[in-house]
């Protein structure tokens, strides 16, 4: 009975692909330009290089776009305060309208909450209407 030798084992050489194009790749599938499966015919790496490749730094992408929490909530407040303010002159303007052709059509196509703060303001100023209509 013969012996087989032990032949090494054939080692696979691997490319070495820069980091950015890497992310490149990952965001050409991600934004659905190409498949996985193109990809990895493509530029020769497995699919399974891929999806590690996918999981490990789709996270390193959104890391580095996100903002600080801080940063965050600053960026909401500002906005919280521009459509108080934006909300609130157009309440004025309905209750101005409301106030000139006597219609409360506040009440029959706004909701509730909506309706009563306008309803308020429509009283201020018809009060304030009042007191100078009687100082002249």
């Amino acid at each position: 009975m013969e012996t087989n030798k032990k032949q090494p084992c054939r080692k696979n050489e691997y490319q070495k692909i820069s980091f950015d194009l890497k992310l490149s790749i990952i965001a050409e599938i991600n934004n659905g330009q190409i498949s996985a499966n193109y990809a990895s015919k493509k530029y020769g790496i497995s699919r399974g290089t891929l999806a590690y490749w996918i999981k490990k730094l789709s996270n390193f992408e959104s890391k580095s776009k996100a903002m600080s929490k801080n940063d965050e909530l600053k960026k909401l407040r500002e906005r919280i305060e521009e459509l108080e303010f934006v909300k609130d002159f157009q309440q004025d303007i309905i209750a101005d309208f409301e106030h000139i052709t006597g219609e409360h059509l506040s009440k029959k196509y706004l909701p509730e909450a909506l309706a009563k703060e306008i309803e308020k303001k429509r009283i201020s100023l018809s009060k304030e209407s009042g007191s100078i209509n009687a100082s002249e």
